[in-house]
């Protein structure tokens, strides 16, 4: 159950009217009136409660959940216990995400510029935003309509950041084109020097990062990821792309639409993927690749060469996971004869 210190229950609110909302089944109509509480696990759930059910590895759970509603597949209804009222969905995990944005909205602090912020008189707030503390808005940067820049956050010269933009705290933005409705949490660093430079016996020599990042429309970026800005070419990430904490994408990398990167990833410079690529944790990719639309990379991968749209690939180097899977049992069959 979330704990109401810090997340505001919009509530009660009825199984008939949360269908609607989500898009979901009433399993029989007399649950309409039902009324909903709050959200929890299916083994924490109480009577009162709104639960759901997504991976089998937890009908267990289901069975003998203590919840009052649960959100389930048509196929697993059955398994129900009894007197669980229950929304049919083809996406439970959907459905909930859907049913507890509703039930616990983010809620935006009342606009305001606080007094200890620094902004450039040649910079640009518009209406509705939110400053905290210590932001610092430099010369020439536009902030649009609705934004919010938590404390400690520096916004550079003549940064330009869309409408409804959620920058979380001690983020520095530099050299970059914000698009509309994306997030950056606590700590992204964005826009800072590429890692280039020509290699020289007598003292490598810096190359000018002369680019930019261009971060599309409803982006999200996790903590403490850093973008490095193009050498000439932009860095872009795609719209819709959601990158999680602790990634480091390099100088011209470019990031098709709807990519999910999950934690601890490095892209090195110049490699561009194309839309709906999803890369597992703690996966390596080298500079100056392609990898196709749709390709989907296991975690704590290496990826050495080009991948073609739509393959799925595992391992360092990578290779597609059906090989892979059999270099491991060709591996443990060696063992086994040793």
């Amino acid at each position: 159950m979330p704990d109401p210190r810090f997340f505001n229950f919009q509530g009660p609110v009825t199984l008939g009217e949360l269908a609607d909302i989500i898009g979901a089944e009433l399993q029989h109509q007399e649950s309409a009136t039902f009324s909903i509480n709050g959200v929890s696990s299916l083994n924490e759930a109480d009577s009162e409660n709104l639960s759901f059910l997504d991976n089998v590895r937890y009908k267990d759970q289901f069975k003998t959940t203590k919840a009052g509603a649960c959100i389930v597949h048509y196929d697993m209804a059955e398994l129900a216990p009894k007197g669980l009222h229950l929304l049919l969905s083809k996406s439970p995990y959907k459905a909930y995400a859907l049913a507890a944005q509703f039930l616990y909205p983010e809620k935006k602090p009342e606009s305001f510029i606080n007094e200890s912020a620094v902004i450039d008189e040649s910079a640009e707030v518009s209406a509705g935003c939110t400053i905290e503390a210590g932001v610092v808005i430099s010369k020439g940067a536009k902030i649009g309509e609705n934004s919010w820049i938590g404390s400690n956050t520096v916004i550079g010269p003549n940064v330009v950041i869309g409408e409804n933009v959620r920058i979380g705290e001690n983020a520095t933005i530099s050299h970059s084109l914000i698009g509309s409705y994306s997030r950056l949490y606590p700590g992204v660093r964005v826009g800072q020097d590429g890692f280039g430079f020509a290699i020289d016996p007598a003292g490598h020599v810096k190359v000018p990062q002369l680019g930019r990042v261009i971060i599309e429309e409803h982006v999200e970026i996790g903590a403490n990821t850093t973008i490095d800005r193009g050498a000439g070419p932009d860095t872009v990430i795609g719209q819709g792309t959601w990158i999680d904490n602790l990634v480091q994408i390099g100088h011209n990398v470019k990031i098709g639409r709807g990519c999910i990167i999950v934690s601890q990833v490095g892209i090195s410079g110049s490699t561009v993927l194309g839309d709906f690529v999803a890369v597992g944790g703690q996966v390596g990719i080298a500079g100056h690749l392609q990898i196709g639309s749709g390709v989907r990379i296991a975690a704590q991968s290496g990826i050495m060469k080009d991948i073609p749209a739509g393959d799925e690939v595992m391992g360092s180097p990578a290779v597609p996971i059906r090989q892979y899977m059999k270099q491991v049992a060709f591996l443990k069959r060696l063992v086994k004869k040793n």
